[in-house]
């Protein structure tokens, strides 16, 4: 079976075309050394019902009995099964890149639905197309921050996703700015008194988590007074989007810039991605928005119409001179979210979110009749960090009865108090009464 439509008079004609006699003349700037010297260790080719029968058995060994107690930035989720059908529909896909409107109204009324719902859900005025992911949207935001600015320093409490501020460092590294990372607090939210001290007259922004990688609903508006005060931006960062449904919006609280992922909408955990980033922010910061912004407008007979706007594709692709060089959007992932958004409506949104943290409450009461109480006391909505004794044995353990335990939270905080004992784990609509208490029962600590 093949996979490619090459013929060897294709390639043949492809290197007569461009003037290489081989294959191989188009790799001589690899060294020898690094070049494999043998084929691909590859079993033969199959035929097409060979195939699926073996992507089955593959698919088979995937234990799906219970939803995961693993969060940590990718949260397991009802997905309405509406969502896949709608995403079939071709008037949705048209253009891949919407820059003729004239056939592209398709694409561009889902963006401009999907800006429209981060709008509302951030209380902030302008929102673009989607990001790739929430990693990659919250480095958007730090470089934005400091070209309005015109300041080099992050500020980043230590509390945010540890896998962003990675995506965050990298990317400062490329612009030559200073990070400087703040720590967190007993309660397990930002130390408002070290971040007090870390910000300053050379501080752009400050970057808080919302709910933040603990699940802790953080100190956004008292980190947001304290980055007024420096004449710095606030960026919220959330990556468990359902959050919003409950929580009051980031713009509210004074977040400048509110991004992440909406992943949780529309998007299964596909082993952790795709998933679309969301990007919003203040008007008077809209030029200097990364990504692409769809507008409404009217055609000269009245009609409404929508068009990119504002930001011209030249924009991004002008090497270090652009605004951003985040030249596409997360598409099909922002439009599973958007038809899953528009499927849950304003109060269904509510209810779910109140679902989400009514679950939570139920694994920590049941957690603690187990002899596992909380790591941090703050306030959270659907995910928590428990002192399970041994996190690594539990996880192995409870993986024996198909259940994904949770994160073990000495991954990324190897020397934070209680950490090889710390296990961070989530609750959603996906896990019934019986789930939790079974959970419960199965990491219950040694006398």
């Amino acid at each position: 079976m093949r996979y490619h439509p090459h013929t060897p008079e294709d390639v043949r004609a492809m290197l007569d075309a461009i003037g290489v006699k081989s294959v191989a003349e188009l790799f001589r700037s690899i060294p020898e050394p690094l070049r494999l010297a043998r084929p691909l260790d590859l079993p033969p080719a199959l035929d097409e019902i060979s195939l699926l029968a073996e992507l089955r058995r593959l698919a088979g060994r995937n234990d799906t009995r219970h939803p995961p107690f693993a969060g940590a930035g990718a949260y397991p989720h009802h997905v309405p099964p509406v969502v896949d059908q709608l995403l079939l529909r071709g008037e949705l896909f048209t253009a891949y890149t919407p820059y003729q409107p004239e056939i592209s109204q398709g694409t561009l009324q889902a963006i401009f639905e999907w800006q429209t719902f981060v709008a509302l859900l951030t209380a902030l005025d302008v929102s673009n197309a989607s990001m790739y992911d929430g990693a990659t949207a919250t480095a958007e935001a730090a470089l934005m921050a400091a070209r309005i600015t015109g300041r080099h320093e992050i500020v980043v409490s230590e509390a945010v996703h540890p896998e962003y501020r990675r995506v965050l460092a990298t990317y400062l590294r490329a612009k030559h700015d200073a990070l400087v990372t703040v720590p967190f607090g007993a309660d397990g939210r930002t130390d408002l008194a070290a971040l007090e001290r870390a910000v300053g007259a050379a501080t752009a922004c400050v970057i808080v988590g919302y709910p933040n990688f603990f699940g802790i609903v953080d100190a956004l508006p008292e980190a947001a007074a304290i980055a007024r005060r420096a004449g710095a931006l606030t960026v919220s960062v959330t990556a468990e989007a359902v959050a919003l449904g409950l929580l009051q919006a980031p713009g509210a609280l004074g977040a400048d810039v509110a991004v992440g992922t909406f992943q949780s909408f529309g998007n299964p955990l596909s082993f952790g991605g795709p998933a679309p980033g969301f990007f919003a922010t203040r008007d008077a910061y809209v030029r200097q928005m990364p990504g692409r912004i769809c507008g409404a407008t009217v055609d000269t007979q009245g009609r409404r119409g929508f068009v990119l706007t504002l930001s011209t594709r030249e924009q991004h692709i002008r090497r270090e001179k652009a605004t951003s060089n985040i030249c596409t959007n997360s598409g099909l992932c922002a439009l599973a979210a958007t038809i899953h958004l528009a499927l849950l409506g304003r109060s269904g949104l509510a209810d779910l979110a109140r679902l989400n943290h009514g679950r939570a409450r139920l694994l920590r009461d049941a957690m603690r009749r187990a002899g596992c109480d909380t790591v941090f006391p703050g306030p959270i909505f659907n995910e928590q960090v428990f002192d399970v004794g041994d996190a690594e044995a539990v996880v192995a353990r409870l993986a024996r009865r198909g259940i994904v335990a949770g994160a073990p939270l000495a991954r990324w905080y190897p020397d934070a108090p209680r950490a090889k004992g710390a296990l961070l784990c989530v609750a959603t609509e996906l896990h019934d009464p019986e789930l939790v208490e079974l959970f419960a029962r199965e990491t219950r600590r040694a006398p």
